[in-house]
């Protein structure tokens, strides 16, 4: 009886062991490979008050992005936000472990109140072939108009195509037939800051203090330890460049402070932009086209009306 209870403790002690397990892996997977989640964790809103989005504090390289939408859009409609991260795609960026890498790209979409992703019901099969296997999500549960996917290989994902459903001011008392802005960032590459403040190796590293480097060491998990004789002072300082940068300096050799310690190996950066759309009431576009009517009616009368005055002028004359 013992060890047959002894056999049902072990037994349940492995399925729980092995569901933490896979519960670790899951979580470390997803935050590891979900960049967006720093600005979803830091911030209630991408957008500061000053129009600046806040992937800028990270990643601090300034580099293009364009969006193309609709001039208008009729209510409750699906359409597409193109948003467009240029880049040479034959570039390679230090990757954590300082290996080299492809540069992934990520955006953030931030749509007028009303406006949201689009329900897969909803998408055409042309704008699901564009979106591949795009996985986009909300910034927050309750802010359905802030989009932000990513990172995704740039390679096969320069151009993002976001499928977009329009609010419909019949069934949504918030949203009105007015002109909208839409804002945009796009990053493509690594950053060179994290969230907490630190450096990541893909930035530059500077000497922290004046004097001549004593001792250059090459760290066996990668990277450098340099060793500077203070001349201000007299003692030493340690300066850490990790895996990835190149060095630029040597031993003995004279350095000042703030000289660059290693080369710069960011070959990215994050660009923002922005657009404007309309909500167009389909009464609108009727009377615009019931107007056009008239006036092209109008004119094939006048001129069905001055071909028989000029029948008539004829006639008396020839009387």
């Amino acid at each position: 009886m013992q060890n047959r209870n002894t056999y049902e403790w072990t037994k349940k002690m492995t399925r729980l062991t092995s569901v933490l397990v896979m519960i670790h892996i899951i979580t470390r997977t997803s935050i590891s490979n979900a960049y967006p989640i720093f600005a979803q964790q830091g911030y209630e809103n991408p957008r500061e008050a000053t129009g600046r989005i806040v992937c800028a504090n990270c990643h601090l390289a300034k580099k293009p992005v364009d969006i193309e939408v609709p001039q208008s859009v009729l209510p409750n409609t699906v359409f597409e936000a193109i948003v467009k991260i240029p880049y040479d795609t034959q570039m390679k960026q230090v990757l954590a472990n300082g290996k080299k890498g492809a540069l992934n790209v990520g955006a953030v979409l931030i749509l007028p109140e009303g406006f949201e992703l689009a329900p897969p019901d909803r998408i055409s099969p042309e704008i699901r072939q564009k979106t591949g296997n795009l996985y986009f999500q909300n910034y927050r549960p309750n802010k359905k108009n802030i989009i932000v996917i990513g990172p995704v290989p740039g390679q096969k994902y320069s151009e993002l195509v976001f499928p977009i459903l329009s609010p419909n001011p019949a069934t949504d008392k918030e949203a009105h037939f007015l002109k909208y802005p839409i804002y945009v960032g796009g990053n493509r590459g690594r950053g060179q800051i994290y969230p907490d403040g630190s450096k990541s190796n893909n930035t530059v590293y500077s000497a922290s203090a004046t004097g001549r480097i004593s001792k250059l060491l090459r760290k066996e998990k990668g990277g450098y330890e340099i060793t500077i004789d203070n001349t201000s002072d007299g003692g030493q300082v340690v300066d850490i460049v990790p895996p990835g940068p190149e060095l630029l300096i040597s031993e003995g050799e004279l350095i000042k402070v703030d000289q660059p310690l290693a080369n710069n190996p960011n070959m990215g950066g994050f660009g923002q932009g922005d657009a404007e759309i309309v909500l167009q009431d389909p009464l609108r576009v009727k009377g615009l086209l019931l107007f056009l009517a008239s006036v092209i009616l109008a004119q094939i009368f006048l001129v069905l009306k001055k071909e028989q005055f000029e029948k008539v002028q004829l006639a008396e004359m020839n009387l």
